[in-house]
């Protein structure tokens, strides 16, 4: 019947057929109704026991129907349950059936603040579970952060020297396009002198001969050692230097960074003040700062480099500076692109066109000298970047003098050959070459001078051009322009690079004799223009 009455209160009751069913539903239920009569006489230690080992959030609600029976014993009996079962509400029959519900009720409100309390322990404890682990999680990643530092710090000195050397290699890429062609006209020098040797009997000629390929040996042997001196790995040293023996020994490293479309104008103050710097890194910043004039002027153009004394005036004094400026005729820079140029890795070039190492290394060396480095550029004028550079304290060591190229003399016409060539000593031997297959000379240094000797009127019966030439016009373009000003003249162009001139020299209807060649290829090359057009 008090099943039945808490079912119809909304409330799932079940009931025990004997004590054993009691304890074996204990731990699924949410109140223990039982009449006191149905406790005598079993054993409660079970019961007992499973009171104690409930968890600290649980204290399950016991109601325990009592009789009037009123004795000593009895009473004894019931504090004893009270105390073994804990949690016990007392309740005296006979009652009213509102009475049993609103006990349950509140026996299993009771319940379920418990089973809430329950839950907020195990999400407590998941939290802090959670907790530790992320805790684990990351002292595991803040070490492996520390030992990410510490093996970057391990290898930080290393890429430093690594960078700068890396920087060196870039810069010496530069050199590579140029480097075979140079090599080649010294091959040319050489092969081409052995067999004119072979082919003369006469003393000064041979002489001659000899002296040109001994000065090629040299140029080749000066050069290796400028790129080998220039890739190595050293430390900065520097030392009292002369700019214009600087400037003066690096001229073929730009010769072969710039290739022969760049014109650079050297204009250097006579009294120059000796300054203090490290000479490898010195050639690396000029080599930068050329190189970089060269890509902004879409490698055709002016690079002017000028220097000259100044005395600035500061807060501290007067201090004794020397002023060297490279100035290009690009296409300039804007505040932004200004604001940034110095900073390691920043470059505006193409992926694969520079690693923005070059004027970060030319402020690094202005710094170390004691100097500074200005720029001045804006877009459609070009850019000027100055070196400022203390004067050193200390005199030039003996034997800091620039070199000087004098040019070849020219030949009177007959059955003459316009040579241009840029290489005095090519162009030396060349001659003699041409003068051995029975043809006169007219050398020009650059595609310019050639114009002007076709300009003049001189009887020329064949052009004979090197590819790449100083002042901004190549042997393509020269061509081009003789086809314009003279059609039926004939056209012989040579070359030393890998460069694909070949399609441009095809499409023009030109033979390409290529670097190093012998007496019997110009000989041939030479009879098959001059007998393919009359002489103009």
């Amino acid at each position: 019947m008090a099943v039945e009455l808490l079912r119809r209160a909304g409330i799932n009751a079940h009931a025990c057929a004997d004590y054993a069913e009691l304890l074996a539903g204990l731990d699924g239920a949410g109140v223990v109704v039982v009449a006191e009569e149905g406790l005598v006489g079993q054993p409660q230690e079970q019961l007992a026991r499973w009171v104690e080992e409930q968890p600290p959030w649980s204290d399950l609600p016991f109601v325990m129907l009592t009789s009037q029976v009123v004795h000593e014993r009895v009473a004894a009996w019931r504090q004893r349950q009270i105390e073994r079962l804990g949690n016990v509400s007392l309740v005296e029959r006979p009652l009213q059936p509102l009475t049993l519900v609103s006990v349950v009720r509140s026996a299993l409100r009771a319940r379920g603040r418990q089973l809430e309390v329950q839950s907020l322990l195990e999400a407590r404890e998941a939290a802090a579970a959670g907790l530790e682990a992320k805790v684990e999680q990351r002292t595991a990643q803040l070490h492996q952060a520390n030992d990410r530092l510490r093996e970057e710090m391990e290898r930080r000195e290393h890429i430093e020297a690594s960078l700068r050397h890396a920087q060196k290699m870039e810069a010496l890429g530069q050199l590579t396009g140029g480097v075979a062609h140079d090599f080649n006209n010294l091959l040319m020098v050489i092969s081409a002198g052995l067999e004119m040797l072979e082919r003369s009997d006469e003393p000064e000629r041979r002489k001659r001969f000899m002296g040109a390929m001994r000065q090629a040996s040299d140029r080749g042997a000066s050069l290796t050692r400028q790129l080998l001196t220039f890739s190595r790995r050293h430390a900065v040293h520097a030392a009292t230097a002369s700019l214009p023996a600087l400037l003066g020994n690096m001229g073929e490293l730009l010769d072969r960074s710039l290739r022969g479309d760049v014109d650079v104008d050297v204009r250097l103050a006579p009294d120059l003040w000796p300054v203090h710097v490290d000479a490898g890194e010195f050639e690396i910043a000029i080599l930068n700062l050329a190189v970089n004039a060269r890509d902004a002027m879409n490698g055709s153009g002016r690079i002017t480099i000028h220097a000259d004394n100044v005395v600035e005036r500061g807060v501290d004094g007067e201090q004794e500076m020397v002023r060297l400026v490279v100035r290009d005729t690009g296409s300039g820079m804007s505040e932004e692109v200004k604001a940034r140029v110095f900073e390691p890795f920043f470059t505006t070039k193409d992926v694969g066109k520079g690693s923005g190492l070059g004027l970060a290394q030319v402020y690094g060396f202005a710094q170390q000298s004691g100097g500074r480095v200005e720029i001045d550029s804006a877009p459609g004028r070009g850019t000027a970047i100055t070196l400022l550079l203390p004067r050193s304290p200390h005199p030039l060591p003996d034997g800091q003098v620039a070199r000087t190229v004098v040019a070849g003399p020219e030949a009177p016409p007959s059955r003459c050959v316009l040579l241009v060539e840029d290489d005095v000593e090519v162009a030396s031997l060349v001659q003699e070459m041409l003068r051995a297959i029975g043809c006169d000379v007219v050398h020009a240094m650059s595609a310019r001078a050639a114009l002007g000797a076709l300009a003049n009127g001189r009887h020329i019966d064949l052009v004979f051009s090197d590819v790449m030439m100083p002042g901004g016009t190549s042997g393509i373009e020269l061509a081009r322009e003789v086809r314009r000003r003279r059609p039926g003249l004939p056209i012989l162009l040579t070359s030393g690079f890998s460069d694909p001139v070949g399609p441009q020299a095809q499409a023009l209807d030109i033979a390409v004799l290529r670097k190093p060649y012998a007496l019997d290829d110009l000989r041939e090359a030479v009879h098959q223009q001059l007998g393919a057009a009359p002489s103009a």
